[in-house]
């Protein structure tokens, strides 16, 4: 799947908030914390120049924040449309960025819902368990 990156713009904050809701809608469900304003809000507060939309054939399919962190990077609103999971694009997109935070020799940084299938792909690309609790498992990545 061809994909690319571009700088997010306050256009499209509203589309990445709609999409936050709805990926992660059913874990949220699952672990008894959905509220569809909340979800939408904490994107809106935490938006950032350091966020990237990801697309496909000229479509928001998904979006990602890499921002500095005090000791490397923290990686966040990693997002796929669901008509895009499963086929490759979030091993790609994922692997790009920590190909540019290796080559700084810094770690990265995350935090996963507990439950979620997004765990198996950051565990793939090199994450572990730095610390976890009832909601969320904070997972640390070695530059590679």
């Amino acid at each position: 799947m061809d994909w690319a990156l571009r700088s997010a713009t306050t256009a499209d904050l509203e589309e990445i908030a709609d999409l936050r809701a709805t990926v992660m809608r059913p874990d949220l469900e699952r672990l008894g914390r959905f509220d569809p304003h909340r979800v939408r809000q904490r994107l809106r507060d935490s938006f950032s120049a350091h966020t990237s939309v990801i697309e496909t054939a000229g479509v928001l399919t998904g979006c990602v924040t890499l921002r500095p962190a005090e000791d490397g990077w923290w990686l966040e609103h990693f997002y796929l449309a669901p008509r895009a999971q499963g086929r490759g694009l979030g091993s790609a997109v994922l692997g790009a960025l920590l190909a540019r935070t290796d080559a700084e020799g810094v770690p990265v940084r995350l935090d996963v819902l507990q439950g979620s299938a997004a765990r198996r792909l950051y565990e793939r690309h090199g994450f572990t368990v730095e610390s976890e609790d009832q909601v969320d498992v904070f997972m640390v990545r070695a530059p590679g």
